[in-house]
């Protein structure tokens, strides 16, 4: 899936017929155009909130087009469903059950040790996590169409050709990558509590800090992110990158050629999608 300022496009090749189709539209709904969302929230959370919006439509798409033929057909309810019980199972795993081995390894709360702990615990978690699932044959495959975008993304970035050749020799890591975001979202975080630690809140406002923060340490991430990502030639920031990148090596694996066009076949349709609205408004 990729996507400009006003277009999307989701490409999909077909398990049957081997043909990519192609869904591409406007970035026209509420979530993406109304002030009042950006007035109400931060314009970063805002955005964030378009892209699990975007997200998921473009998950049911693409599951429903592979599905065809199958009499299977996967609907909001479904994929709803699952994105609950995998937020349930998130919140518990990366942020009861860290809190809990911190309390047993440091046995207050109050303090930046606690913190620092806490924070190691998430990462390893979390590191540990994608590199299990990466174990998964039908994970693999994902994560094999990431590094597809990747490189279709780095290739256009750096001037090249949209074609296999060239789009092949570019890097499957890209700072502007939502395994990073999560990297840097840790860090965030092991400031943030480090501030609420002085306070020595009791267990109820310690969950319940973990919880309230989530927006405001999402919103640094991703400025951190974005920053990151403009200034890249930068000495100091390239240092800083090195993690950023090197945890994409757990979500990343050098795609087939088939998938380097599928990725490739839907930049070009959301870079049309900009081209044709840019075309009607000159």
């Amino acid at each position: 899936m990729m996507r400009g300022k006003q277009h999307y496009a989701t490409a999909v090749r077909l398990p049957t017929t081997k043909e990519i189709v192609v869904d591409r539209g406007e970035l026209k709904a509420s979530i993406y155009v109304n002030p009042d969302l950006e007035a109400a929230f931060h314009p970063r959370l805002a955005l964030i909130g378009e892209q699990l919006h975007l997200g998921m439509k473009s998950l049911i798409w693409s599951a429903n087009m592979n599905a065809s033929g199958k009499d299977i057909v996967i609907g909001k309810k479904e994929i709803t469903g699952s994105v609950a019980v995998a937020g349930v199972f998130a919140l518990v795993l990366f942020i009861g059950l860290p809190l809990l081995l911190a309390s047993l390894a440091v046995h207050t709360s109050g303090n930046f040790l606690f913190v620092l702990v806490e924070g190691l615990v998430r990462v390893g978690l979390v590191l540990g996590y994608l590199a299990a699932i990466s174990l998964l044959p039908d994970v693999k495959r994902v994560f094999m169409y990431h590094g597809a975008e990747h490189k279709t993304i780095n290739a256009f970035e750096s001037g090249w050709s949209l074609d296999i050749p060239s789009v092949r020799r570019a890097s499957k890591l890209h700072p502007r990558c939502g395994t990073g975001f999560l990297i840097v979202v840790m860090v965030v975080s092991v400031v943030v509590f480090s501030i609420v630690a002085i306070f020595h809140p009791n267990w109820f406002w310690l969950v319940a800090s973990r919880l309230l923060a989530i927006p405001i340490i999402a919103g640094a991430g991703f400025e951190s992110i974005r920053f990151m990502a403009r200034h890249r030639r930068n000495p100091v920031i390239k240092v800083l990158l090195l993690p950023v990148l090197g945890t994409q090596l757990l979500t990343t694996r050098e795609p087939a050629d088939d998938m380097l066009e599928v990725a490739i076949c839907a930049f070009n349709s959301a870079r049309e999608g900009e081209e044709e609205t840019a075309g009607a408004a000159a």
